[in-house]
């Protein structure tokens, strides 16, 4: 027996709902995080240990990821939703997405330990921590040519299919929900994952940035031309990094050479008060003038 179609329509709609009120959660704990951490833009790790880092990882990936992949999600709960109402195996939602969620997480588990030990080079090397900003204008190259690549578009491609890759993929039960998941979350990955990397030269909690990717993952996922506005972007990208290459300062991380802190300069924490200079102990006292002799009587 079939569900009614408004049955159906309302559990899509429940599913939307949820789907877009944990993406705000995200982004409410991810505005927080950088409220709160203003001065730790620059550094890779955020100076966050790694359950920390872990945390405000996925809730980014909550915020930019789930609106973006919400069709593809929807696309699962439909087939899954058909099948329940023709007494057929069925799988809850949650396995697809909580495999997705763990490739993402592990993606930033492996992003930390990376930052880990950029940051140790970096501190050990000065040339690396003189050139950053450059560096980080080669990570904007190699993002605008990845986006011209093939494995890009061959990732995109499933992402912008989302009925026919599910249709495609399809394996029963919860193993296979779980297996799904990990597959779309691959693809997904590999669609997106240098555009991730960028948020390190970019500034690893600069909303403004975040945003833009998001908008622009969704564009090339969801939007007719959204292959075209891919390719733009890595374009921009591309022009943008070999200005950064040139310019260094025009990158949101590098701090101007006039804005250095002085080192190895002590405190005047002991300099003493005018009242409390002591008197100088080689200076002569001047002799005391003798006392006035009384009148009517002799000098001795």
């Amino acid at each position: 027996m079939a569900a009614p179609p408004g049955l159906l329509a309302r559990e899509r709609n429940l599913l939307l709902a949820l789907l877009g009120a944990l993406a705000l959660l995200g982004w409410a704990v991810v505005l927080w995080q950088s409220t709160a951490m203003a001065g730790e833009m620059a550094s890779p790790t955020m100076g966050l240990d790694a359950p920390l880092f872990l945390a405000t990882w996925i809730a980014m990936m909550v915020a930019m990821m789930f609106p973006t992949a919400a069709p593809m999600i929807l696309t699962f709960a439909s087939v899954s939703a058909g099948k329940r109402a023709r007494g057929q195996a069925h799988v809850p939602t949650w396995v697809f997405v909580g495999a997705y969620l763990l490739v993402w997480s592990a993606f930033g588990v492996a992003a930390y330990l990376l930052a880990l030990g950029a940051q140790a080079v970096a501190t050990a090397s000065p040339w690396l921590l003189a050139n950053a900003a450059r560096l980080g204008g080669g990570i904007l190259v190699l993002a605008g040519l990845y986006q011209l690549s093939p494995l890009k578009w061959a990732c995109l491609w499933r992402c912008r299919t989302p009925l026919t890759w599910v249709l495609h993929a399809w394996r029963d039960g919860y193993g296979g929900a779980f297996r799904m998941g990990l597959e779309h979350g691959l693809y997904c990955l590999g669609c997106c994952w240098l555009l991730f990397v960028l948020l390190f030269p970019l500034g690893i909690m600069n909303v403004g940035a975040m945003a833009a990717l998001t908008a622009l993952i969704f564009a090339e996922k969801s939007l007719p031309h959204g292959g075209r506005i891919g390719q733009a972007a890595g374009l921009a990208l591309l022009a943008y990094g070999g200005l950064v290459l040139m310019v260094p300062e025009l990158l949101p991380t590098s701090m101007p050479s006039g804005m250095e802190m002085p080192r190895d300069v002590p405190l005047p924490l002991s300099t003493p008060m005018p009242g409390d200079m002591p008197m100088p102990l080689s200076t002569p006292m001047a002799p005391s003038p003798p006392p006035p002799t009384p009148p009517g009587m002799p000098g001795m």
